[in-house]
């Protein structure tokens, strides 16, 4: 691995090592349907971390954040859930901890959405304090994964859903230990296509998933976790050739 997993690194690896870039993967705690685990946001967002890892010269993957804000889960079974202005403390802390100890670049892999707004929230505050600092993210790789791969990657709605034909199939490929596809149901809701309703989940499904996650199969993952890595190497390679710089610049 040419990146290291920052919570099995000695202080001494750490002092030896050239370490000037994170990624720090956010998820959630909540239920996924009678076929997925509680943690699957958090797992899929530390596994393909873990991967991207694997092809960045000093990187180093944080721990998982394992709590988001789910309130709108909360119906379903055991959902844990922080609020919205706590997590955007959460990140803010963990954010100003990399900056004090100078790692200045960080990526941020995002497993849910309701963490999106905090993200972005907590980011564009630390970023205005600190300007020097470079903060990326990736909010949504369940979109990013359905517009990389070829149409008709998916059977159904995309492969989108909450434990859906996607998500299920990228925990398939990631952690097939973990998956009871006998015990799989979801459904399609009816939304309108231009205008978000804000909804709560058991609204859109009795079974705790949307989209039809008995259309997942490992192969369909394999190729959302290569394409998906890929987009991420891409982008720390194409931000290290350009040491980091972007927009124009700035006169003296």
């Amino acid at each position: 691995m040419k990146g290291f997993l920052f919570d099995q690194l000695t202080g001494h690896e750490f002092k030896e090592g050239n370490f000037d870039k994170v990624i720090l993967p956010v998820g959630s705690t909540e239920y996924h349907g009678d076929h997925l685990p509680f943690g699957t946001d958090a797992i899929v967002s530390y596994e393909l971390a873990k991967e991207v890892a694997k092809r960045i010269e000093g990187l180093l993957v944080l721990p998982p954040v394992h709590y988001g804000m789910s309130d709108h889960y909360a119906n379903f079974l055991l959902t844990i859930s922080v609020r919205a202005e706590v997590l955007i403390e959460v990140l803010k802390d963990i954010l100003y901890s990399l900056v004090k100890h100078g790692m200045y670049k960080i990526f941020i892999l995002n497993g849910h959405d309701g963490n999106i707004a905090p993200i972005e929230v907590a980011s564009r505050a630390v970023k205005v304090e600190y300007p020097e600092v470079k903060i990326a993210a990736l909010n949504a790789w369940w979109v990013s994964a359905g517009n990389l791969l070829p149409k008709g990657t998916f059977e159904v709605w995309g492969g989108l859903g909450h434990a859906g034909e996607g998500e299920t199939s990228i925990m398939l490929s990631l952690k097939p230990e973990l998956v009871e596809m006998e015990h799989a149901k979801g459904v399609v809701p009816t939304l309108p296509e231009e205008v978000e309703i804000k909804w709560l989940f058991d609204e859109l499904t009795p079974y705790g998933a949307t989209g039809d996650p008995t259309k997942a199969t490992k192969e369909k993952g394999d190729k959302m976790k290569e394409v998906l890595v890929n987009l991420i190497v891409s982008f720390f390679e194409k931000m290290e050739q350009n040491d980091w710089r972007y927009g124009y610049e700035k006169e003296e």
